[in-house]
This record gives C-alpha cells, sequence and structure tokens, in this order.
C-alpha cells in the first residue's frame, strides 16, 4: 500500500505559526493550505548548473534617472585581485558567467595581428546605443581567463554581431555580419587554450539576417575547432522574446543551435516607484510564466534539440532600482523566476548582473553580496536536475517548488511566503494521509528511524525590513569573513516529527534526505 501511495505524490498540509527561528516580523493571523508534490516522474529538466550571471560592458558613465550604478563593473576595468569577489565565484564551483550585454555589439577585439591602441568607451549621443566603439585589449583578455580559471567559472561570450552591418538614421541594422573581427579573437581563444562553453550572437535584425548570421558563426567554430570532441556551443538570439520572430528564427538555425536565449525584464523599469508592490504581487509573478510556457511549445513543435536559456534578467530595466532589487525583497521575484523558468525546462537561467547596476548579486563598491547572492549559492547547493510537479492551495500569497536533491536522492521543497502578517507551519501529507514519517518507515530509504532528521535554511531580512541589504540564514545575518571567506550556508537540522515552519515575509528551503520518490531514483 504504501508504495502505491507513493507513486501517487506526497503533499505538505500547512496551517499558520511563527516561528521564533527567524522571526523579524510577527503574524498577525494564521491561513490552511496545501503543498501536493507529485513525485512519480519528472516534469522537466535544468542544466546542471543551471544558476549563471552577466558581467557586462557599461562604463562609469552609465547613468539611469540620475542613477550611476555601474562604477568599475565592466569587464575591461573590473578588480580581479579583489578576494571577495574570487570567493563569490569560487562558492559554485563552477558558476555559469555570460559575458556581454547592450555594448556587446560596440566592442572591437585586438588581435594579434592588429594591435593598435585599445581606446575606451565614450559617451556619444549620436552613437548607437549612446557610446562609441570601444576595444577590448588581448593583455585584457587574458587577464579575464587567468580569473576564470581560477575561480572555477564557466564562460559564455557574447559577440559583435553587428560589426559590418549598415547602422541607419532609426537604429536599424542592414546587411551581413562581418565574421573577420571575431574570428581572429576566437582563433587566438582557441590557440591559447582558454576555455568557451558558448559563443553567442547578440540580435537585432530580421530573423531571416540573424539565422544567416547564426550559420556562419556555426561553421566558424566548426573549422576553429575542429578536432576537438567538446566544442563551444552555439547560442541565440539574446534578445526580448517575440514568438512569430523567435519562431522563424529557431526554425531557420535547425541543426546550428544549441540554446536559444532570451532577456526579461518584466517588472518594468527601474524608475517604476511601485516594484515592491509588484514584486509582491501573485497575479505579477504567475505572468512570468507566459513567456517560459510559450518558448517551451515552440522548442517542442519544431522539434528542434536547441534549448531554452534565459541569457539575462535583471527584473527591472535600466540596471534595476536601487533599495529595491539589490535588497531581501527582490529575492521573492527572483527565486520565484527560479522556479517558474525551471517548471518550464529552462536549462539555464543568467542573471543580471553579478555585479554593476543596481540589480548585481555583489554590491558594486565593496563586492560584499547582496541577498539575492545567497538565494542563488543556496538554489545551486541544494535544487537538483529533475523538477517535480508542485501545487500549492489555500492563500495565492505562497509560492512553492520543489526538485529532486542535487545531495542525495531525497527531494528539497521551496516555500516562499509573501505575507508579511502570516507565517507558515507545515507538515507532510500523503494523499490526504496526515504522515508522521517516524511511524510511517515505507516512505523512508532508511529504515533507522531513530533521530530521523531533515535540513531547513530559512532566509529572513535583518530587522524585518524587507529593504535590508542584510539578509539572515536561521537567524544569523550572513556576512563575509575578515579574509573574504564566504560563509558557509549551515541548515538547521529538525526532527521529521516535527512541522516545518516559515515566517512571514521569508522564504525557506527545506531538504528531505529520507523522503523516496520514484522520481528521485
Amino acid at each position: 500500500m504504501g508504495s502505491s501511495l507513493l507513486q501517487k505524490g506526497w503533499c505538505v498540509s500547512v496551517c499558520v505559526l511563527c516561528f521564533s527561528l527567524t522571526s523579524g516580523v510577527n503574524a498577525d493571523k494564521t491561513v490552511d493550505g496545501t503543498v501536493f508534490v507529485d513525485g512519480k516522474r519528472p516534469i522537466a529538466w535544468t542544466d546542471e548548473n543551471f544558476i549563471c550571471a552577466t558581467l557586462d560592458w557599461w562604463p562609469p558613465e552609465k547613468c539611469d534617472y540620475g542613477n550611476c550604478s555601474w562604477g568599475r563593473a565592466s569587464l575591461l576595468n573590473l578588480d580581479l585581485k579583489n578576494v571577495v569577489f574570487l570567493n563569490a565565484v569560487k562558492a559554485f564551483s563552477p558558476l555559469k558567467l555570460r559575458l556581454g550585454g547592450t555594448l556587446q555589439d560596440k566592442v572591437i577585439y585586438q588581435t594579434e595581428d592588429s594591435r593598435g591602441p585599445c581606446k575606451p568607451f565614450a559617451k556619444s549621443p549620436s552613437e548607437l546605443f549612446g557610446y562609441t566603439d570601444a576595444c577590448l585589449p588581448l593583455a585584457r583578455w587574458d587577464e579575464l581567463n587567468s580569473f576564470f580559471k581560477e575561480a572555477v567559472a564557466v564562460i559564455i561570450f557574447g559577440l559583435n554581431a553587428l560589426h559590418g552591418k549598415s547602422i541607419h538614421p532609426n537604429y536599424t541594422a542592414t546587411g551581413p555580419w562581418n565574421p573577420s573581427n571575431a574570428a581572429s579573437f576566437i582563433r587566438y581563444t582557441a590557440k591559447k587554450g582558454y576555455q568557451i562553453y558558448g559563443w553567442e550572437l547578440g540580435v537585432g535584425v530580421p530573423a531571416d539576417t540573424y539565422a544567416s548570421d547564426t550559420i556562419v558563426i556555426y561553421n566558424l567554430i566548426r573549422d576553429i575547432y575542429k578536432g576537438d570532441n567538446a566544442k563551444p556551443q552555439i547560442i541565440g538570439p539574446g534578445g526580448f522574446f517575440d514568438s512569430g520572430w523567435f519562431e522563424q528564427y529557431i526554425a531557420k538555425t535547425a541543426g546550428s543551435l544549441d540554446a536559444v536565449t532570451h532577456h526579461i525584464y518584466n517588472l518594468g523599469s527601474g524608475k517604476n516607484e511601485h516594484l515592491i508592490y509588484r514584486i509582491l504581487n501573485p497575479t505579477v509573478l504567475d505572468g512570468g510564466a507566459d513567456v517560459f510556457k510559450a518558448l517551451e511549445g515552440i522548442l517542442r513543435s519544431l522539434g528542434t534539440s536547441a534549448a531554452a536559456w534565459v541569457g539575462e534578467s535583471g527584473g527591472a530595466y535600466n540596471s534595476g532600482r536601487n533599495r529595491v532589487t539589490n535588497t531581501f525583497v527582490f529575492s521573492f521575484w527572483y527565486l520565484d523566476q527560479l522556479g517558474l523558468a525551471s517548471t518550464y525546462n529552462t536549462k539555464t537561467y543568467c542573471r543580471q548582473s553579478l555585479i554593476g547596476g543596481n540589480y548585481g548579486l555583489l554590491n558594486t563598491t565593496t563586492f560584499i553580496p547582496n541577498p539575492d547572492y545567497y538565494s542563488a549559492l543556496l538554489w545551486h547547493k541544494l535544487m537538483g536536475r529533475s523538477v517535480l510537479l508542485t501545487n500549492f492551495t489555500g492563500t495565492k500569497r505562497v509560492r512553492a517548488y520543489s526538485h529532486c536533491a542535487k545531495q542525495s536522492k531525497g527531494v528539497v521543497l521551496l516555500l516562499i511566503n509573501l505575507d508579511g502578517n502570516t507565517a507558515v507551519q507545515a507538515k507532510i501529507n500523503i494523499n490526504g494521509i496526515l504522515m508522521n514519517l517516524h511511524k510511517n518507515r515505507h516512505y523512508l530509504r532508511s529504515s533507522k528511524v531513530s533521530g530521523l532528521t531533515r535540513e531547513e535554511y530559512h532566509l529572513t531580512p535583518k530587522d524585518g525590513n524587507i529593504q535590508s541589504q542584510t539578509v539572515l540564514l536561521n537567524g544569523k545575518a550572513l556576512t563575509v569573513g575578515s579574509s573574504g571567506t564566504i560563509p558557509a550556508l549551515d541548515p538547521v537540522t529538525i526532527s521529521s516529527s516535527k512541522p516545518i515552519t516559515v515566517a512571514p515575509f521569508s522564504i525557506v528551503f527545506v531538504h528531505f534526505p529520507y523522503v523516496a520518490m520514484p522520481a528521485c531514483r
């Protein structure tokens, strides 16, 4: 009987209680609800390394609404010797890093046969994107790759897709891509043995033209890396999703494209004074699934092997909003995005940015991690590739996702509580049967139930302020060590006989290492 019940899934029955370990906001009321997790089989899969972050080209002069938030975060001037920065990347081992952004099409690469002087970006209102072209020195490329190797980073590089095209007064681009500069740069990269996971072309042209450019880069990579068993992936288009354009482009690049990337800034501009309202609005969050679902449908209908990626996602465009997109409250949106994207077979999700702007995972000046950094790191360490069907009923203010665990053959549940007045207490329920794991051994991987435990990771804001840039893990502030070390993300160990509890305005990852799911065998 236990086996047949298990095949149908398991549930978590939810009621409300204030959890003293992570409290910072008092609960005013209680509600009941249920989380159902179907463990028969996965509904989707992510890449092993789903978490990705971007490094951009924006110079210090980049300002939005009077706020200049980029500092020295550009690929051209970022301090690669900062020990906090190095440790922050190494903590993922590996972290996917996508190098690119709006200005990637304005970058010329210094090459071995063209070592003229390299100029930085300069403001020029008459130029495309408001800046002159800039040059990436080979010496800087060498420095970056030395850092990437030490930091154990996986690199995706965005190429200058507008090189050689005619730019018109209305900022449209026509004509074929001139690959000569990129080809010299890629040959140098391959000769030096620098490991590139993928080469990406930016977008901004009609689908048929861009498809032709993609096939050019595909053939170029095949030629440069011939004889190499692990050729870099070809990735594109790196723009905002448009169903008709994407369908035409994907159809025309069949066999030449490994990953389809799109950008997400679904909260509006960084100038929006109502961003927090939108972040905490379940209807807005639900709408985030539309693009993931549409792209998954296109890929399935065309029968392509290309995978769906989010290539850039900062939530609020024009560099985000200070004291919002770099604070605790943004983790509600960010983790919900990760959950939604993975549900629709998105393989990789790149956050804009690792550092730079008001949405960086790291502080632009100090390199100290913002709250979303720790949310990303917990996801990376806990959530495995297999995505499980998860539903929550009872209140729209609680978001729930679950994956097979990365650290065991068990399950990890993510609960996001958007309610500032309600705390959550959860008990395990399988097919309507309230379960006590100490009494129901047939649901466990181990028959040794004495002292059986689960692991919980509760994230709350300092002083209960959701706009705090300090996050607490199980009631303890996460701070960088005096030598620049990233703090350990240790769980609290809870007896399996006790309920799960989640404070108001908080997030909890729960690792059930002993819960047996057919999907996770």
